[in-house]
């Protein structure tokens, strides 16, 4: 498996909401860019099959970026 990190989630999130990872800002709001519930938990299921264990109901707590990236780092083994 390769490196999971906060440019690889960033372009997870871009291909599901259909734009370009350049385009999503560490705090943009992923609601405001299209991203919706069942793509979220999409996404989180993926992730977890990638060994992170993130949870849907804290990642929807705050939906950007850089809150994202801070429940998944600790587990990437990136920074």
């Amino acid at each position: 498996m390769s490196a999971f990190t906060r440019e690889t989630m960033r372009a997870d999130i871009a291909r599901v909401i259909g734009e370009d990872p350049a385009d999503i800002g560490d705090d943009d709001s992923l609601i405001d860019l299209g991203l919706d519930s069942i793509r979220a938990m999409m996404l989180v299921q993926h992730w977890r099959e990638r060994g992170l264990p993130l949870d849907f109901a804290r990642l929807a707590e705050k939906p950007t970026l850089a809150q994202w990236w801070a429940l998944a780092s600790p587990h990437a083994g990136q920074s």
